[in-house]
């Protein structure tokens, strides 16, 4: 099985507004999570050795359930490259095995992920992020949120006027 999941999206935005959308609190909380889910809370401690702590809450249909994410920041070059590990967690931030949660017994624990910025015209930026992780029985589900929030992170710039 792959064990890696890449999706790529084209921001007509300034590099340092792409930046924002994984450094500023307040860009996460608009993208963060799949169609119809939302990101009540982000907590950004945006450094190399820092550690963020992310909401995502299903839908009403779903049970408004929030779940919460880890990003434990391993390396940081300004306007390039975010490297981090996801994992799931409490509400303090504190890493939780997926299976207490009532996730899959195949869901990964540690998710190695790498932002890529690359600059490819005047305000246009290409971000590519990479999970790597076996997703096992989530896999599809695994993509397709991943696709479906990164689209949400191009239309922040795409509803901002000029």
């Amino acid at each position: 099985m792959k064990n890696e999941l890449v999706v790529s999206r084209i921001f007509n935005a300034p590099i340092e507004n792409v930046w924002k959308v994984w450094t500023d609190p307040e860009y996460v909380k608009r993208w963060w999570g799949p169609d119809r889910f939302t990101c009540p809370s982000a907590e950004i401690d945006f450094r190399e050795g820092g550690r963020s702590v992310v909401c995502m809450r299903s839908p009403k249909e779903m049970g408004n359930q929030d779940m919460y994410s880890i990003w434990d920041y391993k390396k940081i070059v300004p306007m390039k490259t975010i490297e981090f590990v996801q994992n799931l967690a409490d509400k303090s931030g504190k890493k939780m095995l997926p299976g207490d949660l009532g996730m899959p017994p195949d869901f990964p624990v540690d998710v190695r992920t790498v932002v890529e910025f690359k600059e490819i015209g005047k305000d246009q930026i290409e971000m590519i992020v990479t999970e790597y992780a076996d997703f096992g029985s989530i896999s599809h589900f695994a993509k397709l949120g991943l696709e479906q929030s990164m689209d949400k992170a191009v239309s922040v710039f795409a509803t901002q006027s000029k």
